[in-house]
């Protein structure tokens, strides 16, 4: 077991899981976070390496939820190092036929997870006056997109909580950054229409989708020493899509 443990929100697949996976390379302990109890069960097992991975299903939305979780973390692994708020979800539509419900949803995974893990971890991290915070945002964040008022509302608020939160922590020794990724191959973005991968490829200057790797890299460039002294930033992760 190593000293430094991190909880991974949205940890079962796709980006969660590659975070995961470049973290348990590094040595990190590992408690991974999401609704979906057989996978991820499974993404636990999977993990390579000599650290110890916690598989915890639970509800990002629930506070109850979280705070169970946060405390059998802290149980099993020690101390809170480190948090990666990743778990998120889409329910896309135009703003007219968009229904309350699917705003709501976006927001309720998307933003008040990311606030109820904050929250939990925060007074742990005080009491060891250190600790990372690393928030997954999105580039729509920043420019909105047609078609995802909710989801670019939720990740827009995510980066302003990002600035409050490294604001009241930092003279704790706890940062707090968000990461803003732009198109990333994902079993999401996989079942988009060829014609809408094009044309969106053409907005990207490095001529490439980006990888969950991509994403993965610079979560853990936040978590390390290097970034001792970075906080309340947005680094953007999207081959130059949004400049």
């Amino acid at each position: 077991m190593s000293d430094k443990a991190v909880i991974i929100t949205g940890a079962a697949r796709g980006i969660g899981l590659a975070i995961a996976r470049t973290l348990a390379s590094r040595g990190y302990d590992l408690a991974l976070v999401d609704i979906m109890e057989e996978t991820v069960a499974g993404a636990a097992a999977s993990l390579a390496g000599d650290g110890k991975y916690l598989p915890l299903a639970g509800n990002v939305a629930d506070w109850d939820s979280v705070q169970g979780l946060v405390e059998r973390a802290a149980a099993e692994l020690g101390p809170i190092y480190g948090v990666v708020n990743n778990a998120g979800i889409t329910r896309d539509g135009l703003l007219l036929r968009m229904q309350p419900e699917a705003w709501q949803q976006v927001l309720d995974v998307n933003l008040t997870g990311t606030f109820y893990f904050t929250k939990a971890v925060a007074p742990l991290m005080m009491r060891q006056k250190i600790g990372r915070i690393v928030n997954i945002a999105s580039v729509v964040g920043l420019s909105g997109n047609a078609g995802q008022a909710n989801y670019a509302a939720s990740k827009a608020g995510v980066i302003a909580m990002t600035k409050s939160v490294a604001k009241e922590l930092g003279g704790r020794a706890i940062t707090c950054n968000a990461i803003a990724p732009g198109f990333i191959a994902t079993d999401m973005t996989h079942d988009l229409p060829e014609q809408v991968k094009l044309d969106m490829l053409k907005a990207i200057p490095l001529k490439r989708l980006g990888s969950a790797e991509d994403v993965a890299a610079a979560v853990a460039f936040l978590l390390s020493e290097d970034a001792a002294y970075i906080t309340g930033q947005t680094i953007v992760v999207d081959g130059g899509m949004v400049t």
